[in-house]
């Protein structure tokens, strides 16, 4: 009996090209190292263009246009990718060779992203994050169904599928969860703290410069910095958080997001270190909320931009099971000697601990909350400076496997020796009952 011969692009460590759009993407390197040359000496680019003819720009342009295109064509064709039974490997270089190895069950997160172009031309983005590491691998471009079948079979890979099976599993089904509206969205953003400040220094830092200086060039080079910093802040938050949309699926949770450029997110399941919820002031009244999160070794901050606190608790619930942040009940550092310490800012600060969760709160204008699972506490220690001691206080510090630190503030130094204590033995039987990191466990 004779059987079909598998097709090459499910065969483990067949090598792969990307797509034939990716060398209008790399074209753009001899471009930027020519206005890269201009922006370093203006003065001379300037005499330089003055003094060009007609034959000499289209000299020029039959040399640059030719040697960008040459370019992208021979780093598309010496850039290959392959996935093995234990690995991904991605050779890249036209003059100096790289071969990335990326272990499977190193795997963080993999990420489809759309950006503008890309969508037109049906074309995305793979990022991906692995343990261990900062610098994050990218294949880009794939065609959209290439990009989706890949990224399932390196999750269903790393979830311990057999390398004949993997490609065969597909996309895990998903259930949509939470869907942000664009007018909550556009009301949050304008009732944001960061807004205002920067669009009043938009308005008056140009008004004040003019007045000491009579500078046109000096008031363009400090207000378009300022109307960038006012894009980021609203206009360009709104557009990347448009559509904000999480679904629940095997493989953890799933973040779809974007105006212009589309990002498919995953948070992985297990591997959240710490979720934020913040509360701006004007925020409070209507009972809005931001959940933040830290994951080791993933891009991935944000997982829900605005929504109420009913819902991100209940979310925060499916990403820390066993969670439940609506019942702690945080104490307030202690009045008499803080108010003296640390005056108006006391307030703000405070620590709960229950059976799952090290919880800590500060700020008073924008409250942040910081909830750390036992399990991913990896020190605790606690501190006091000389002002501190004066008053009898100290610090407890907690850092998570994300290279982060949450911090319970202005705590009586008793207390704080008490909890650190306690913490470290709740971090050693957390750890032991945590279940394993693994995709779609």
């Amino acid at each position: 009996m004779t059987t079909a011969e598998e097709p090459p692009r499910t065969r483990p460590g067949v090598e792969r090209r990307l797509h034939p759009f990716t060398p209008l993407r790399r074209a753009w390197a001899p471009v930027a190292v020519v206005v890269g040359w201009i922006v370093h000496d203006l003065g001379q680019a300037q005499r330089w263009i003055s003094e060009l003819t007609v034959g000499h720009a289209a000299a020029g342009l039959g040399v640059v246009v030719p040697a960008a295109a040459a370019y992208g064509f021979l780093s598309w064709w010496f850039t290959h990718f392959s996935v093995t039974d234990t690995e991904l490997r991605i050779r890249t270089g036209l003059i100096f060779r790289r071969t990335a190895h990326i272990r499977l069950e190193r795997l963080q997160a993999v990420d489809v992203t759309r950006p503008l172009l890309a969508r037109i031309a049906g074309v995305a983005k793979l990022k991906l994050d692995v343990i261990g590491t900062d610098d994050k691998d990218e294949l880009a471009f794939l065609g959209e169904s290439d990009a989706v079948a890949l990224r399932a079979e390196l999750l269903a890979r790393a979830a311990g599928f057999a390398p004949r099976t993997a490609p065969e599993v597909g996309e895990a089904p998903s259930r949509e969860l939470f869907h942000v509206q664009p007018r909550p969205l556009a009301v949050s953003l304008f009732l944001t703290g960061g807004v205002w400040a920067m669009a009043a220094a938009v308005v008056l830092v140009p008004i004040l410069l003019w007045a000491a200086t009579h500078s046109i060039g000096a008031v363009l080079g400090v207000a378009v910095p300022l109307l960038g910093g006012l894009w980021a802040t609203g206009g360009g938050r709104f557009v990347g958080e448009y559509d904000w949309t999480v679904a629940e699926s095997p493989d953890g949770l799933r973040v779809d997001h974007g105006l212009l450029d589309r990002a498919h997110e995953t948070v992985p399941p297990g591997r959240v270190q710490t979720l934020y919820v913040v509360e701006p002031l004007l925020w409070r009244r209507r009972g809005w909320v931001r959940v933040e999160l830290d994951v080791a070794g993933s891009s991935n901050t944000v997982l829900l931009p605005v929504a109420e606190r009913a819902v991100a608790e209940s979310l925060i619930g499916r990403v820390l099971p066993g969670a439940e942040p609506g019942t702690l009940e945080f104490a307030p550092a202690e009045r008499r000697r803080a108010r003296w310490c640390v005056p108006l800012w006391w307030r703000g600060y405070g620590l709960a601990v229950d059976s799952s969760l090290f919880a800590a709160r500060k700020g008073l204008l924008t409250r942040r909350t910081a909830f750390v699972p036992h399990a991913k506490v990896q020190s605790v220690r606690w501190a006091q400076g000389p002002w501190e001691r004066l008053w009898g206080f100290a610090h407890v510090h907690v850092d998570t496997g994300a290279g982060k630190t949450v911090t319970a503030w202005l705590r009586d130094a008793d207390e704080a020796r008490a909890v650190a204590a306690a913490q470290a033995e709740r971090s050693r039987t957390g750890r032991r009952a945590a279940p394993p990191d693994r995709w779609m466990a």
